[in-house]
């Protein structure tokens, strides 16, 4: 009887998952992802693609110029009704993301010097919230298997 009852623990315990340590066996990188998840209303879905460029991904490009971001992306789906849109911006790492009253001075001018029409984007940006609604933000680390 007592074998029994050792041979269960010893099965039970078994059957507990590793603990898994950061640093020891996974590590987050230290670039991150903000990921913007966005539901688009139909009929306006081509709209806000388009205008997208003008705006967001135009305000992207020059923080991209200016080193203040690694990179960025517009993903749709081709299946999906909601949400449709997912927008990421890939920073160095988190101390990145702290913006600055200097490097938003920086950004306004280099904005403005590429033509952007401050009044005209207000209109299009505010016009988003007509037919589009975030539904989720992250920030996301990639993990490496050690």
């Amino acid at each position: 009887m007592l074998r029994l009852q050792l041979m269960a623990i010893l099965l039970a315990l078994s059957a507990l998952p590793a603990q898994a340590e950061v640093w020891k066996d996974y590590a987050p990188s230290d670039h991150v992802t903000e990921l913007t998840v966005v539901s688009v209303k139909p009929n306006y879905f081509d709209n806000y693609i388009t205008n997208l460029e003008t705006t967001w991904v135009k305000a992207m490009q020059i923080q991209k110029e200016l080193g203040y971001i690694v990179d960025y992306n517009v993903w749709i789906a081709s299946n999906a009704d909601s949400p449709n849109v997912w927008l990421t911006v890939r920073y160095e790492n988190l101390a990145a993301m702290q913006g600055s009253e200097g490097r938003y001075k920086t950004f306004m001018e280099k904005l403005m010097a590429s033509g952007m029409d401050e009044d005209a984007n207000d209109k299009v940006s505010k016009g988003y919230e007509e037919y589009r609604t975030i539904v989720d933000r992250a920030v996301l680390h990639e993990v490496t298997y050690r």
